[in-house]
């Protein structure tokens, strides 16, 4: 059996591939069902690890009156012996309870975060349109193992109902009265607890709610650190960020405030199950209708009855908690892609048309895009490359959330976030699904599929990240290229005195982020991985605007040389790429004013002149 880790083929298969995720119960009963193998096995094995506890008062009785009281020794070394074998086959039982307890456990964590990650490979750009960065870290790591916690007190829970029907039977066998206590008290007693249950689900959802966001802090603190410190900005953030930390202190203060009610309830109702059935019981001996073995059995089954109890009180906690965490899952499961695929593939070598700036970009030619506005050729690179338009607007926030409105307060919050939530949306769809105003070939971007568009149409812009991972991973992520290419790519990127500085070559570690590179070098390692993908059109948006003259001189000369051939397009300003290029557009208020070679512009149009004489300012700074 493989263990650690286990297979998440469950979560991967065809017929389960999809949640259920038309409400946070389905979504906690859909987890349990795609691994119902080993949710019946650690069942099973829960049961086995609860007999020896439910059946060891009933021996021992018999041990007692069939045994010791009669003076039988036989009797006795029998019942003692068959006591010691379901006490053996209970220790064994926790074992492989164990096993399938971290099993289901592990399924359900790493199943979840395969879920979460194929949801934003799916959704990429449109993800923070759709949900916070935080509350998607949040998902993966906290509400993942929250549902591996739920799968494993379900199981658990399953073996305790079969014991303690066992020891119903044997209750009920002995003594109807007392059975029937049991039988009837027990149910009332865990109903009793149902009132608190609210409370506690609202306190976790305000809780879950606001952890999510102070994530969303703690990333965007980290990931501007450098310039929040440049500013002078990190103790205003460190202050919001301690602001949001104590609200959420408190929030987890009245969480557990209200699960220490729960579990105050389930030992309390325990207890008095436990009083009851001790107070019977004698009673039921002096009565003569019980021998002294018997009472001695159904004191054992009273105190064995605690615990099957406070079980089912663990399963109404930790499922309330899953709920809360479904619902946060499911909204991130339930974002659809805005885009409607076209039944075309985008040909070979296209040749691309924006209407809106009338750019045309030719096959095979190096191509720079110099603008007034840096924004307008930004927006022409998303605009070839099928992102939707940045737009601030349609990102999700939850800051102006309150979560600690009560009643009917929270509930119109809710419906208004979902209100917000499916604006954006239906704004996003009405943009990706109407005409896109860029042609490849004549035929407009919406009639092809966006797998072909994407294999095509390469856009490596300021906004491209590293991962976490080697330095292979980070240059070539999908290994499927040889040691040669990406060292010319490397060389192509001047990104060679990156690698000399590294202590482990291409297996030495590279931080989220590229954190621990500069700027220009993280810039010149997302070159090089944008130019290993070798795509038909690749499109570069200010691909040297982070490093020195000397090493742009050098990216200019290697980058024409590297994709001769193959479109290139790069948005820049710079004088020393404008140099290379084979045709340079020039755009002034978004739209095309001029085009042709950088010698014929800088004769011939002021407006360009002023623009790569500003340029080269720039540089002069540098």
């Amino acid at each position: 059996m493989h263990d650690f880790p286990p297979r998440i083929d469950a979560y991967t298969r065809a017929e389960t591939a999809r949640p259920d995720t038309r409400s946070p119960a389905r979504f906690l009963l859909w987890t349990l069902r795609v691994q119902s193998d080993v949710l019946a096995a650690f069942a099973a094995a829960s049961l086995a690890w609860f007999l020896p506890s439910a059946l060891s008062p009933f021996l021992l009785g018999r041990t007692i009156d069939a045994g010791i009281l009669v003076g039988d020794w036989g009797a006795t070394a029998l019942w003692a012996s068959l006591l010691t074998v379901v006490i053996l086959i209970g220790a064994a039982s926790g074992i492989v309870m164990h096993t399938y307890a971290v099993r289901g456990w592990l399924i359900s964590l790493y199943g979840t975060q395969k879920l979460v990650t194929r949801k934003s490979v799916q959704l990429g750009h449109v993800l923070n349109r759709r949900m916070p960065t935080g509350e998607v870290l949040s998902i993966s790591s906290s509400d993942s193992d929250i549902f591996g916690a739920t799968f494993e007190v379900v199981a658990r829970a399953i073996g305790a109902l079969g014991a303690f029907a066992v020891v119903a039977a044997l209750m009920l066998s002995t003594s109807g009265p007392l059975g029937l206590v049991v039988l009837l008290v027990a149910p009332i007693m865990v109903a009793a607890a149902t009132p608190v249950l609210r409370p506690l689900n609202r306190a976790q959802t305000a809780e879950r709610t606001q952890n999510g966001e102070l994530t969303s802090m703690a990333a965007d603190i980290v990931a501007g650190l450098r310039i929040l410190r440049g500013i002078g900005g990190e103790k205003t953030f460190g202050d919001n960020y301690a602001t949001q930390s104590q609200r959420v202190r408190r929030l987890g203060v009245t969480a557990g405030t209200w699960q220490a009610v729960v579990e105050t309830l389930s030992v309390l109702l325990s207890g008095l199950l436990l009083v009851i059935l001790v107070w019977l019981g004698s009673h039921e001996m002096m009565a003569g209708r019980l021998t002294l073995g018997q009472l001695i059995s159904f004191v054992g089954y009273a105190i064995f009855m605690v615990w099957p109890l406070q079980t089912m009180f663990e399963v109404a906690q930790k499922w309330v908690r899953g709920l809360v965490s479904a619902r946060k899952t499911i909204a991130l499961l339930n974002a659809e892609l805005p885009w409607v695929d076209g039944s075309r593939d985008v040909s070979p070598r296209p040749r691309l048309v924006d209407e809106r700036s009338g750019v045309s970009v030719e096959p095979g030619e190096f191509l720079v895009v110099v603008s007034t506005d840096p924004d307008e050729s930004a927006a022409l690179a998303d605009r070839l490359g099928r992102y939707l338009p940045t737009d601030t607007g349609r990102h999700f926030d939850e800051s102006e959330e309150d979560d600690d409105l009560k009643g009917r307060a929270a509930r119109l919050a809710r419906a208004e976030k979902e209100r917000r939530r499916a604006e954006a949306a239906r704004l996003d769809a009405e943009t990706a699904t109407a005409p896109w105003g860029v042609t490849a070939d004549g035929l407009d971007y919406q009639h092809y599929r966006m797998a072909s568009l994407r294999e095509r149409v390469l856009v490596s812009d300021a906004g491209s990240q590293l991962f976490a991972g080697t330095f292979q991973q980070a240059v070539d992520p999908l290994g499927v290229h040889s040691r040669e290419q990406a060292e010319g790519a490397l060389w192509t990127a001047a990104a060679e005195d990156v690698f000399d500085g590294l202590p482990h070559g291409w297996a030495s570690r590279v931080d989220e982020k590229g954190r621990g590179l500069s700027g220009g070098q993280r810039q010149r390692v997302v070159l090089a991985r944008a130019l290993l993908a070798d795509p038909e059109v690749l499109v570069l948006v200010e691909p040297t605007s982070a490093v020195d003259a000397h090493t742009e001189e050098a990216i200019a000369g290697r980058l024409a040389d590297h994709r001769r051939g193959r479109t290139t397009v790069v948005m820049t300003g710079s004088p020393l790429l404008v140099h290379r290029a084979d045709r340079v557009a020039f755009l002034a208020d978004g739209r095309l004013q001029a085009s042709g070679t950088h010698e014929y512009l800088i004769r011939n149009h002021p407006g360009y002149r002023a623009v790569i004489n500003r340029g080269m300012e720039d540089d002069d700074e540098h």
